[in-house]
């Protein structure tokens, strides 16, 4: 049936037409465009159609990559019956979350606040003036083949907020507002404590929070499979990276801490990194990480891949291995690294795609999806590719069995009858002893055999679909950790270190070409053939800005300090609101269609916008001698202080602001690259994780503009290759 004919009546012969043909989102159209659902796009005509009809609201968030998406619009969202009620008693929209991610924070505190889980698709029953009456995440169709006992299906709560609505609504609208009130409050908590100015700079948060947040995370710690939580689990890479660097930072916070416990700290962190490595969350057969592991152990995971996942753990394999010089800590970095400068991820105009999906064809003839299916092989397929000999080598090393590796009460659509997720289960020297072969024999087999496996699967298995919008946040997420990779490499694989550099390098360009507005110096969020209509977000501006920090350290480009430092002061008035500290994820002034502006600084799968902002404005503070900038790191610390005081664990990334704050930040000049002397110890400065440091390349003709910004540095002889200290207003010679 053609678009425009798939319409439908309500019981107020409102006329509603499936409008997301309009949508350049591939959530909404490739997943919901055919949908019997008339599904109508988040703005100003679909809310006035919802107030003029006095309908409820019926909103959907979820994005093109998400497993759980794809079950509820096969279940629901294709039936008939469950259409003819949406399209009849309320307004249906579908918002895709990394197209609108304002949105979905506030319907997703929501539902944490009145289910205590979250996660997609998101569902919110609203009042026409979009507040909130009822949500969840997945609930069961009329098209689910299989039938638990005593949950509640979609169906029954379509009917059952149809008829409360129609008998209830002031009830309906009273609840809602009470609701709305508590979140404004709960969103605004700590926004006023500490206004601009008001606060003694001889108070502030103590260094002491660094051994709490480690008490917490040695408390929940899982030393057989690694990670801080029971089943699911995800990779957390901001808490990973917190843990790493607690030995690695200034003295007087490892006295704290104490020496022997930031050890422990460096040994958990590892060890988790690497039983996720050797897990079923990683892609033993080709790169990347999965989004995280339906089991405690990382044997199973829901198989979508997310750039700010592969972006957020190549900085932390990285660091890993400069701490340890574990080389499997190095493999990962390389794995991650090809991913993400590889088709697909890698765009060809430059910057990085968002993500791929968890479902996926089987084989080419197939015509239903299956989860997993790119990814999972069936003992007899292993054989069939490998031969029996070294598929029974490679079967024992990924832990393929016969019967398959999937618990039952884990695949509930019976799509993993007979299918293995791989995972190491062994090694190659025990290897070498079971089959009487020599060790390089069977690592060369499961060196070729791997190449086989990625290479069959390229070529006779359909990929799972591409999200292919470029998102600013998670391009600079991507930036950061691909420069910082090409520094780290640069001595030991220049061809690697250079593939990683160019590749960021085109982002930025792609970024500045496409979604940056030269006049105002402001982002635009999302594109995808062609600029989204969204402005650019908090994350957007921090994430870049540190990218192109990280750029700066890896080059000496001072164009790539000049763009964050521009991007930087564009950032904080539209997104401060003073007398208020700390930043909005939304622009000033919000959209009518916003219900409130968030202001958050806890860490989840992706690190807080504040943080990360409070990080920038310490590193460019230091790098260009701005005391502007480091008042409002200070300040944006403070915004944060209550919350962080007594819940440290969640905010690890700020704790690393309040180190700096508390121990100053120091700034590395080096003049003269080119000598001998000097360019060994830029190469020593690179094999370190650098905690509370900036490192800044002068030199004839290079870093004329930073010597105009920063006064610190003007006096600095460029003729004479050497090192500097600058701390405390001082720059000093030697490291």
């Amino acid at each position: 049936m053609a678009l425009e004919e798939r319409t439908t009546k309500g019981d107020d012969s409102l006329l509603l037409v499936n409008r997301l043909n309009e949508s350049q989102s591939p959530l909404q159209v490739r997943s919901h465009l055919h949908n019997p659902v008339a599904w109508q796009i988040w703005g100003p005509e679909a809310l006035a159609l919802a107030k003029e009809h006095n309908r409820p609201i019926f909103l959907s968030i979820g994005y093109a990559a998400c497993h759980w998406c794809h079950v509820m619009e096969r279940e629901s969202f294709s039936s008939p019956e469950i259409a003819n009620i949406l399209n009849g008693s309320f307004i249906p929209i579908k918002v895709d979350r990394e197209e609108r991610p304002d949105i979905d924070a506030i319907y997703m505190n929501y539902v944490q606040a009145i289910t205590g889980t979250g996660g997609w698709p998101l569902n919110v029953f609203l009042t026409p003036n979009l507040e909130p009456v009822f949500g969840g995440t997945y609930w069961s169709g009329p098209n689910n083949s299989i039938v638990t006992a005593g949950t509640v299906g979609f169906l029954d709560i379509l009917k059952k907020m149809k008829e409360v609505w129609m008998h209830q609504e002031s009830r309906c609208r009273q609840s809602a507002k009470e609701i709305t009130k508590q979140l404004r409050e709960f969103a605004e908590e700590g926004v006023h404590s500490h206004p601009m100015g008001g606060k003694d700079e001889s108070d502030g948060l103590e260094l002491e929070l660094l051994e709490e947040a480690f008490q917490h995370f040695l408390r929940k710690y899982d030393p057989v499979n690694g990670g801080f939580s029971i089943a699911p689990k995800f990779a957390l890479p901001v808490n990973l990276r917190f843990l790493l660097r607690l030995q690695q930072g200034p003295e007087v916070g490892k006295h704290i801490v104490g020496e022997e416990e930031c050890s422990k700290a460096t040994k958990m962190a590892v060890n988790t990194l690497r039983k996720m490595a050797r897990g079923g969350l990683r892609d033993q057969v080709g790169y990347g990480f999965a989004r995280y592991s339906v089991t405690a152990d990382w044997s199973l995971p829901h198989f979508e891949k997310m750039l700010y996942d592969q972006a957020q753990l190549l900085n932390v394999y990285l660091d890993a291995f400069l701490i340890t010089g574990d080389l499997e800590m190095l493999g990962v970095v390389y794995d991650l690294a090809t991913y993400i400068t590889s088709s697909p991820i890698a765009a060809s105009c430059g910057g990085f795609y968002s993500a791929e999906d968890a479902d996926s064809y089987a084989t080419k003839t197939d015509t239903d999806k299956r989860e997993g299916a790119y990814y999972v092989w069936s003992l007899k397929a292993l054989h069939a590719v490998l031969g029996d000999r070294n598929g029974d080598i490679c079967a024992r090393f990924y832990g393929v069995t016969a019967d398959g590796n999937v618990a039952r009460e884990n695949d509930p659509h019976d799509e993993f009858i007979s299918q293995n997720v791989l995972s190491i289960k062994t090694t190659p020297i025990a290897l070498a002893k079971e089959f009487g072969m020599a060790e390089s024999e069977i690592t060369e087999i499961l060196k070729a055999g791997r190449k086989k496996l990625r290479e069959y699967r390229e070529s006779e298995r359909p990929r799972p679909t591409l999200d292919d919008k470029l998102i600013v946040a998670w391009n600079g997420l991507a930036i950061g950790a691909l420069a910082r990779t090409s520094a780290a490499l640069d001595g030991v694989d220049p061809a690697k270190a250079n593939e990683c550099l160019t590749a960021a390098e085109k982002a930025v360009a792609f970024v500045k070409k496409e979604l940056f507005d030269e006049e105002s110096a402001t982002l635009w969020h999302i594109y995808r053939e062609g600029r989204g209509d969204a402005p650019g977000f908090c994350d957007d501006y921090a994430f870049l800005i540190q990218g192109l920090i990280d750029l700066y350290e890896a080059t000496w480009n001072e164009e790539y300090l000049q763009f964050a430092d521009r991007l930087q002061k564009s950032q904080i008035s539209p997104f401060i609101s003073p007398p208020a500290t700390g930043f909005y994820t939304t622009p000033s002034p919000p959209p009518p269609s916003l219900l409130l502006r968030l202001k958050t600084g806890m860490d989840s799968t992706e690190p807080s916008s504040n943080n990360v902002s409070a990080s920038n404005l310490h590193r460019l503070s230091t790098l260009l001698a701005d005391e502007t900038y480091a008042r409002h790191a200070r300040e944006t610390v403070q915004a944060f202080e209550a919350e962080v005081e007594q819940f440290p664990w969640c905010f690890v990334g700020m704790l690393e602001s309040v180190v700096w704050e508390r121990c100053g930040g120091k700034g590395i000049v080096v003049v003269g690259v080119e000598s001998e002397d000097v360019a060994e110890k830029v190469k020593e400065l690179r094999r370190q994780v650098g905690v509370g440091r900036t490192v800044l390349g002068l030199g004839p003709g290079k870093g004329e503009w930073i010597r105009g910004r920063n006064e610190l540095v003007r006096g600095i002889d460029l003729t004479q290759p050497k090192v500097y200290v600058c701390e405390g207003g001082v720059c000093k010679e030697g490291l």
